[in-house]
């Protein structure tokens, strides 16, 4: 499968975003992408008034998902990219959607809400309670997360037993002391403990450290972005998955089982 990672500097428009993920896309449908993985919420930069996302939502029969969904149509570039949408109680969903050849053909909505490093998601952001959504894309099975999400690994493996053999991983991750060093070291460990390929997508900007990157399932860079707009390849081949699972079985070798239970926020001491 071939994947690419895309990243760019969210505008306060969602139209000027609209364009930058439209773009993107064509540069990956020419390229021959199965996949392509853009950032997390990009109806709007993200900013220090994160009120405004519940301002910007959109339905997922909404303009940008109506807009991006024309663009894909014909094609063969599996886009996964993050919105946000209304959720019913005054808050919004922070939502991935998967779109190929005009269709929605996966969402989810984020679990793990960032509430941390003095930021509070969840004062906007409605947690979902959503089983792990796993899409097929030209024959791959591609589970989806969502930034945050990367610091659980119960749902990395979650995805890995429903068949993921791949981990789109949309994000807009904050800058600030060692950030950059934990999403490096996490994607390498979701990758390594799963035997799996990581496709991480960063918004990038004055907030957001980009970074993007393709990570195999022997926790190596294949590919990177650094801080700049632009997509990044790699091809994602079962046949390197299952060599990897064979020279590291650590999915065999495993005495644990993750429970599906979803715990309500707060629910663990």
């Amino acid at each position: 499968m071939r994947t690419a990672v895309g990243q760019f500097t969210a505008s306060p428009d969602w139209k000027d975003n609209l364009l930058a993920c439209q773009d993107l896309t064509a540069q990956a449908e020419r390229g021959g992408a199965d996949l392509l993985v853009l950032p997390e919420g990009v109806l709007a930069r993200f900013t220090e008034d994160r009120h405004r996302i519940r301002e910007v939502a959109q339905p997922l029969d909404g303009p940008f998902v109506s807009a991006l969904r024309e663009t894909t149509e014909g094609g063969h570039t599996t886009v996964v990219v993050g919105i946000h949408e209304p959720s019913g109680d005054g808050r919004v969903f922070n939502t991935l959607v998967a779109l190929r050849d005009g269709r929605l053909v996966a969402r989810y909505r984020k679990i793990h809400l960032y509430d941390a490093f003095g930021d509070q998601e969840s004062a906007n952001v409605r947690p979902a309670d959503e089983a792990p959504v796993v899409v097929d894309v030209a024959g791959t099975q591609v589970g989806l997360m969502t930034c945050y999400d990367v610091r659980f690994p119960e749902l990395a493996r979650l995805l890995v037993d429903a068949g993921a053999e791949v981990l789109a991983l949309p994000a807009a991750w904050v800058r600030g002391p060692a950030k950059e060093r934990h999403w490096e070291v996490m994607l390498a460990a979701r990758a390594l403990e799963n035997t799996c390929w990581v496709a991480a997508s960063g918004e990038c900007g004055p907030r957001n450290i980009g970074n993007s990157m393709i990570v195999d399932p022997l926790g190596t860079v294949r590919a990177r972005l650094s801080h700049s707009p632009g997509l990044a390849w790699s091809e994602t081949d079962p046949e390197t998955t299952l060599a990897a699972r064979r020279t590291l079985p650590v999915l065999a070798n495993r005495r644990f089982a993750v429970s599906p239970r979803l715990l309500a926020p707060g629910e663990l001491p």
